[in-house]
């Protein structure tokens, strides 16, 4: 099985850019939509009360669409993206436990889980005088030593302030709230702090000639 960074287009990714936007967006809309219309699937689809609440529908449909996507990605583009690939496993782990124990907190907690996973891998890493951000980002621009080190801090920082904002907004607000902020709360902060970093990645930017020199 081949996984590939999100940040390094194939040429399929390159030919297919609304199917690879639809394939990791669609499986979060499928969610937000089924928690927010439960109890009406439910009615049509006297089959799914048997899973739960509209939050554990909502998880079955999720974890469906995931596995999917992923299906999909394969078939179509030619690889697994990395990031997704890791986040599909934790929700249909995490998924099936909380449906299976009819317990919200397993499916609430997976976001936790993956970025606090992402964060002290990358951090981690450092520790070890390796920037693993770089074999995730190489291919799409190259940096100094001292930015790779810059810019794996911030992610790896980043991706912990995510879960705990996680652990804050599910133990703190309701359920639709929490759904909410997973679909249209993380993705404008991620996009937000991914332009932030732009001075960085231009300051540190290595530009190679042909022969390899800079």
């Amino acid at each position: 099985m081949t996984t590939e960074s999100d940040i390094t287009p194939s040429a399929a990714d390159r030919h297919h850019p609304m199917l690879k936007m639809a394939l990791e967006l669609g499986p979060l809309m499928i969610f937000f939509f089924a928690n927010l219309r439960g109890q009406w699937l439910v009615e049509k689809f006297p089959a799914l009360a048997e899973l739960g609440g509209p939050l554990f529908v909502a998880t079955a449909l999720f974890m469906a669409a995931t596995v999917i996507s992923l299906s999909v990605s394969k078939v179509v583009l030619g690889h697994l993206p990395i990031m997704p690939f890791v986040s599909g496993i934790v929700v249909v782990i995490f998924g099936s436990l909380s449906i299976w124990l009819q317990n919200e907190t397993f499916i609430k907690m997976k976001p936790t889980i993956v970025n606090a996973l992402f964060g002290v891998a990358l951090l981690g890493g450092l520790a070890f005088g390796r920037s693993l951000l770089g074999y995730v980002f190489n291919a799409a621009f190259q940096l100094d030593g001292e930015g790779w080190r810059k810019l794996t801090i911030r992610w790896g920082i980043f991706f912990l302030f995510l879960a705990v904002l996680n652990e804050v907004v599910w133990r703190n607000f309701s359920d639709d709230t929490w759904v909410a902020f997973k679909v249209w709360g993380t993705m404008p902060i991620t996009i937000i702090f991914t332009l932030a970093q732009m001075p960085l990645v231009l300051k540190h930017s290595i530009n190679l000639e042909p022969g390899g020199e800079k």
